[in-house]
C-alpha cells in the first residue's frame, strides 16, 4: 500500500473512532439551574404602568404570554403579544441558563425593531430574580435591571428599572403577571 493510501486509511480510522466515541456518550441533561426556569412554562396574563421615559410613553399596558420548553428543556421560549402606550406588540423571547456564565441568561425581539443584542445576566435569589443588562440607545449605553419576585406558584411582580446619567435608578414599569 502507498503511503497517500496509509494515511488516508488511518485518518478515515480516526475519523471513525471519534464518531464512535462521540456517539457513544450520553446527552446532556439539564442541571437544576435549568430546571428552575419550569416556572415560566404556561400561558400568563400580564398588566402594568409604563413610566414616562427615554423608550416609550407613559400608559397602561397588558399582554399575554404563551411559554414553553425548547427542545432538550435548556431554555423557555415564550411568545407575547399585547398593547401597551406605543400600541400593539408582539415578542419573542428565550429564557435559559448559561454554565459558563454562572447566570440566567434572555435574549429577545418585538416588533417595534427592539432586539436584545446584549445578554442580560440574572441570578435568582430564593424567589427574587435579578436580571442586570448593559446595552447601546443609539450612541448612548445605557444600563438597566428588571426584577422580578414570585408571589406564589402562579403569580409574580415585576420591576423594570433605568440607570439615569446621574446614576439614579428610575421605574420604567412595574406590574404583575399570573399564570391563566
Amino acid at each position: 500500500m502507498r503511503k497517500s493510501g496509509r494515511l488516508a486509511v488511518c485518518l478515515l480510522g480516526l475519523a471513525l473512532a471519534f464518531f464512535a466515541l462521540t456517539w457513544a456518550q450520553e446527552a446532556p441533561k439539564p442541571g437544576p439551574e435549568h430546571e428552575r426556569l419550569g416556572f415560566w412554562v404556561g400561558n400568563w396574563t400580564t398588566e402594568g404602568e409604563v413610566k414616562e421615559n427615554p423608550m416609550m410613553p407613559a400608559g397602561k399596558m397588558k399582554s399575554t404570554d404563551r411559554c414553553e420548553w425548547f427542545e432538550g428543556k435548556f431554555a423557555v421560549v415564550c411568545h407575547t403579544e399585547g398593547d401597551g402606550p406605543a400600541g400593539s406588540m408582539k415578542s419573542i423571547g428565550i429564557m435559559s441558563y448559561s454554565p459558563e456564565l454562572k447566570a440566567y441568561t434572555y435574549y429577545g425581539l418585538d416588533n417595534s425593531g427592539m432586539t436584545m443584542t446584549s445578554v442580560p445576566r440574572g441570578k435568582i435569589d430564593g424567589k427574587t430574580w435579578v436580571y442586570d443588562d448593559e446595552s447601546m440607545m443609539g450612541e448612548t449605553t445605557v444600563k438597566s435591571r428588571y426584577t422580578i419576585v414570585e408571589t406564589s406558584d402562579s403569580s409574580y411582580t415585576f420591576k423594570w428599572e433605568m440607570q439615569g446619567p446621574d446614576g439614579q435608578w428610575m421605574t420604567i414599569m412595574d406590574g404583575k403577571g399570573k399564570r391563566s
